[in-house]
């Protein structure tokens, strides 16, 4: 009984856990409610589970980032400041305060609702922008551009990912037909190959003997051959009749011999 239950338990729970993997970028809440930004997470959603990290411009600092994720292990964090010296983290912004833009080749990612500032940008609340940008590269080049808060307030970090996951799908330019005769030479040039290497390391034919099926295709052509003759040309039965008029078809009667021993003399 145990082992049914297990049976019938186990497929389920792997079919909610990949049900569940699917929609992880819905663990960012978006700050307005719009389809077309559900839709720009849903294309980030190969990114999620992953870790992504940089070093900053004076090398004092460290970022770390996540796709609707806990960046650094802190709870709602997408994006946090990691102080080298000390191991200090700072929140840089909240996945559950996201908003998403979407472009033709890029996705434009906002995180809001960071740590104050202490002193300048009037101590507002950070935020980060990741601009993940189309890249026909298999790795996921993270990096940051500028830190822009040398400003009263409108403050910002700036990121830049690098990443396949939002490169437009290019369509297939080749048509039905095309595939089908691409799929039926292939089918014929294997089949050509391996007949003929059966043919001769296998059987030992040489010559004209080590094409595949060579007595088939040789009466196939044949065959077609005589069809074509059967119905392209017409023969008579009849008997050709002579060049001109009057003249008997008969074989004419051998000649006789003429004798002139009368001539000779006695």
């Amino acid at each position: 009984m145990l082992l049914s239950l297990r049976i019938i338990i186990t497929p389920l729970y792997v079919l909610l856990a990949g049900v569940q993997a699917e929609f992880i970028t819905d663990n960012c809440k978006l700050i307005s409610q719009s389809k077309s930004e559900q839709n720009a997470l849903h294309l980030l959603e190969p990114l999620t589970n992953q870790t992504f990290t940089t070093e900053g411009k004076e090398k004092d600092f460290s970022y770390i980032f996540q796709v609707c994720g806990d960046a650094g292990g802190i709870k709602d964090a997408g994006l946090v400041q990691q102080d080298k010296k000390g191991g200090k983290l700072v929140r840089i912004g909240n996945y559950t305060n996201t908003r998403a833009i979407r472009g033709s080749d890029w996705v434009l990612l906002f995180y809001e609702g960071g740590e104050k500032y202490d002193s300048h940008c009037s101590q507002e609340a950070r935020r980060a922008m990741i601009m993940i940008s189309c890249s026909t590269s298999t790795k996921n080049a993270f990096s940051v551009v500028l830190e822009d808060n040398q400003k009263q307030q409108d403050c910002y970090y700036l990121f830049e990912l690098d990443s396949n996951v939002v490169c437009p799908v290019i369509p297939s330019k080749l048509s039905t037909g095309s595939i089908f005769l691409i799929i039926v030479f292939c089918c014929l040039a294997v089949y050509l190959t391996g007949g003929f290497l059966y043919q001769r390391l296998v059987v030992g034919a040489k010559g004209v003997e080590q094409f595949p099926n060579y007595t088939f295709w040789s009466e196939t052509g044949n065959l077609s051959a005589d069809g074509c003759d059967f119905v392209c040309r017409s023969r008579g039965n009849r008997e050709e009749r002579p060049t001109y008029r009057g003249v008997a078809t008969e074989p004419l009667g051998e000649e006789q011999e003429e004798r002139d021993d009368h001539l000779l003399p006695m």
